[in-house]
């Protein structure tokens, strides 16, 4: 059914408004209250406080679909205008759309382990508690901003949020089922099953170091509130610093093992050529690598593309991320002329991401703006990204043309 603008109301959940063809779940005669309140963060307000105030604004929001069945969605830039992005405005992305999930949901960890463990929901909250602020961004993010133009979800800028995780530290669970030493691996497998038997499940596997790594959680809370079932509720994966195909939603098992994952999301997808190849080529698995890393990124988040906008000061807005390490600066090119620097601004958090300003009066006519943001490791924004064939990890140095009226 193709249900437009979509906008549900009730004081205790935010508002979304949603174009384009929604997947049957989502359908006018689906209960509003049980998709949104259960989707996009309409659970009550989680009992696990949040480390620190959280200043999101709940106002009614518009998403792009970028697919209907299932959903995906992206951002417009403009909605990335806050330190935490709130759950109106986060993209959706997934393979085969939220499943269903029982309310005693078990998490199970098995595998090269000596004591296999199964937690239901109401012991997750008794492992000691973890919160941080991480960007989230699909692989795919500027996928439709590579040229040729490459077959997938047509994500442009937006598929990419920023929000404060709290749940319990991976490591801590698997030190609690006590692995073995020949565990080099550990494979993850969500509850959202494929939609037919010759579909491979979508299986992905961290390195036993990224896995024990402090900063990666099993999170069940989301700026604040009890993780939304669009997000992967009630318990998903979180890896700072990586790309979103490690965040695995609506976890269900955890197995430690002497390998790597098997099947095509781990061994043949979310592979990158070793060195940059010329558009089109066709690269020997051999010779890829896994997407693993972000990379350093900088967007405007105002103005727009198009704006027309009145003669005087113009406060220009974006935000800054990266893999590793954090923002070290931000310079913006004004009409082809030299870089100059950008103010950054608000917290400063490893693995978040960065608010950042300029000032600038423009006088009247077409104007040109690009951004180019450099990490803590001198990793420096590029021109553009090497083509490769799936579309992940675009970075290019970001433009916004405008026009300034009298």
């Amino acid at each position: 059914m193709d249900c437009r603008a979509l906008r549900y109301h009730n004081e205790s959940i935010p508002e979304i408004e949603v174009r384009g063809r929604i997947p049957s779940m989502f359908s006018c005669e689906a209960s509003r209250r049980d998709v949104i309140r259960g989707a996009l963060g309409g659970l009550v307000a989680s009992a696990i406080p949040s480390s620190s105030a959280i200043d999101i604004k709940e106002r009614a929001f518009e998403l792009i679909v970028r697919g209907g069945a299932p959903l995906n969605a992206e951002t417009p830039v403009e909605g990335l205008d806050s330190y935490l992005t709130p759950m109106n405005r986060f993209f959706v992305r997934s393979h085969f759309g939220p499943p269903s999930i029982p309310t005693d949901q078990i998490l199970r960890v098995d595998g090269l382990v000596n004591k296999p463990l199964e937690l239901a929901r109401d012991r997750w909250g008794r492992i000691k508690q973890a919160t941080l602020p991480a960007v989230l961004q699909c692989s795919g993010n500027g996928r439709a901003l590579f040229s040729p133009r490459i077959p997938g979800v047509g994500w442009e800028k937006g598929a990419v949020g920023n929000a404060e995780w709290t749940g319990f530290r991976l490591k801590d669970l698997l030190e609690m089922a006590g692995f073995s030493a020949e565990a080099r691996h550990v494979h993850f497998l969500g509850a959202d099953g494929p939609p037919n038997p010759k579909t491979p499940a979508f299986l992905r596997s961290l390195p036993i170091e990224r896995a024990l790594d402090p900063h990666t959680l099993v999170a069940y809370s989301m700026n604040g509130r009890e993780l939304p079932r669009l997000h992967g509720g009630p318990v998903r994966l979180v890896v700072p610093g990586w790309a979103g195909n490690h965040w695995i939603k609506w976890l269900r098992t955890i197995t430690l093992s002497a390998e790597e994952a098997p099947g095509f999301y781990q061994r043949t997808g979310y592979r990158m050529p070793r060195t940059p190849v010329p558009p089109g080529v066709n690269v020997k698995p051999e010779d890829t690598v896994p997407v693993t890393a972000l990379n350093v990124k900088s967007l405007f988040v105002s103005p727009t593309e198009g704006h027309r906008l009145p003669p005087g000061e113009l406060k220009i807005h974006g935000v800054a991320w990266t893999g590793a390490g954090r923002v070290a600066r931000v310079d913006v090119s004004v009409d082809d002329g030299p870089w100059s620097l950008a103010e950054l601004h608000g917290p400063d958090h490893e693995y978040a991401w960065r608010l950042w300003r300029f000032d600038w009066t423009p006088t009247p006519g077409r104007h040109v703006i690009r951004a180019r943001a450099t990490d803590s490791s001198g990793a420096v924004q590029p021109e553009k990204t090497p083509w490769n064939k799936s579309g992940y990890l675009w970075n290019g140095i970001d433009s916004v043309a405008f026009e300034v009226v009298r």
